[in-house]
């Protein structure tokens, strides 16, 4: 088995974790803290996120991109931590600050809630996985973050009891990316030597993290501005809507980040060493791949989605269901948008289109939002997510069409779009038999897999088990 097989199905392996146990945590705590809790949550962290943002600038792509460079040479390498990593050490102590300055001064909504937050800013001082990453050293990140997120998984049963304790919910979650990110420090010296870092080698870097820092700013806007405008524009309810629905949605999502978090170092290794055909090939496969995971789970949220969420979340979130319906089609978006960022712009340095694209789709979301969310709410904000990803995606396909033939390549998928429709069209007449909600929930989730499987049976023997 290649190495980039290793290391997809580590990431993998931690991405089921993170999706299995919220089949657990999430209708327990939707039920306990409810939809006021889950909304105030999802709230105070959608503020606190854009300091650990500032903290982290572009690091954790640009970081990831340099060390898989000059992997090869220790001292080099550990010149380049520990330059990247001073620039991220001040960012950091200058956001906790300005942070506690922000709660403690403003007359800010959920003070004890956004108080716990600050804890998130402290994990972002010892956050060093792009170290890892950029080794491609998945198997040390994904065990240490199974056993942190199965411990937090443990305590939310045992601690979180009912609607007063969401700060307990919020230390959990927070306290628990805390010492995530501690111990990889006790890792780290095996990789790393102690090299002094020169003022003008951090000052060297500052440039390029503060393009890649753009994108993220711009993207953090139709990901998480839009939970903040519906706490600020209509209430936490609302948010609490919402959140549950980008929860589900962000389940398949994590999946396909796996597959670009892998490939963003081997690619940056590739293309530093002119290995263009390569690059093509790769590219390719991860489209051909990537679609073949992503359309029936569009065409299955479509056709579960109302009932799966009054099952999951309870009928306290009755209007989850549809903004998953709303949200379902952004999955491709991403997946495809995810391949050209992390198998191409990053790792080329091409960073002029990642960036135009990624502010496009900021400033139709929060057009849209501003337009919608007033009379929508949560449903606006869904609107306004699929065509800031749509955005995203078609400017980047349509920028690099001379360079790679992504058209193609997608052309290339239709395939799986066929068989996802057949799948679709055979789960619905589930339906006609009128079963009880969950049994009828139950058959067209293995229905569907079944269908889909069969269906696709000889690309997965050829392109997954045999090789």
């Amino acid at each position: 088995m290649n190495q980039i097989k290793k290391n997809y199905i580590y990431n993998v392996l931690y991405q089921i974790i993170v999706i299995i146990l919220p089949f657990v945590t999430v209708p327990y705590v939707s039920r306990t803290i409810g939809v006021e809790g889950v909304g105030t949550y999802s709230y105070t962290y959608s503020i606190v996120y854009y300091f650990i943002l500032i903290s982290m600038l572009g690091i954790s792509n640009y970081g990831t991109r340099e060390i898989a460079k000059f992997r090869d040479d220790k001292k080099e390498l550990s010149i380049k931590f520990f330059s990247i990593y001073k620039l991220q050490l001040i960012m950091s102590f200058l956001m906790i600050i300005s942070y506690l300055l922000y709660v403690f001064i403003f007359d800010v909504a959920y003070k004890d809630i956004a108080v716990i937050q600050v804890i998130y800013l402290f994990a972002s001082i010892f956050d060093i996985t792009w170290l890892f990453f950029g080794l491609e050293k998945f198997k040390i990140t994904v065990s240490r973050n199974i056993l942190i997120k199965l411990l937090s998984f443990i305590l939310i049963l045992l601690l979180v009891k009912d609607s007063e304790d969401t700060w307990v919910y919020t230390v959990i979650l927070s306290a628990s990316t805390l010492i995530s990110r501690f111990i990889f420090w006790f890792m780290a010296k095996k990789y790393i030597i102690i090299e002094y870092a020169k003022f003008a080698r951090i000052k060297g870097h500052v440039r390029e993290i503060i393009i890649l820092f753009i994108p993220v700013i711009a993207y953090s806007i139709y990901k998480v501005m839009d939970k903040i405008m519906l706490g600020s524009m209509i209430d936490v309810t609302e948010v609490g809507y919402y959140e549950n629905a980008d929860k589900l949605i962000n389940m398949p999502v994590s999946l396909i980040t796996a597959l670009g978090t892998v490939m963003l170092p081997r690619m940056a290794h590739i293309i530093h060493n002119n290995k263009n055909n390569q690059m093509n090939e790769y590219i390719n496969n991860s489209i051909r791949f990537i679609t073949f995971l992503v359309l029936p789970i569009v065409f299955g949220f479509v056709s579960i989605g109302r009932d799966f969420s009054e099952i999951f979340f309870g009928k306290e979130f009755y209007k989850t269901g549809t903004i998953i319906l709303i949200l379902a089609p952004t999955i491709v978006f991403v997946a495809i948008a995810n391949v050209i960022r992390t198998q191409y712009l990053i790792p080329k340095n091409n960073n002029k289109i990642y960036v135009i694209s990624t502010i496009c789709g900021a400033v139709i979301n929060l057009i849209i939002n501003l337009l919608l969310i007033p009379k929508y709410g949560s449903y606006g904000a869904a609107v306004g997510t699929i065509f800031a990803e749509f955005s995203v995606m078609m400017y980047q396909v349509i920028a690099i069409r001379k360079e790679i033939p992504v058209r193609n390549y997608i052309k290339l998928s239709f395939d799986f779009l066929v068989s996802s429709i057949i799948m679709y069209a055979i789960i619905t007449c589930v339906d006609l038999l009128q079963l009880n909600q969950i049994y009828g929930l139950i058959l067209k989730v293995l229905l569907g897999i079944g269908v889909y499987l069969l269906l696709n049976a000889k690309y997965i023997y050829k392109n997954i088990v045999k090789n």
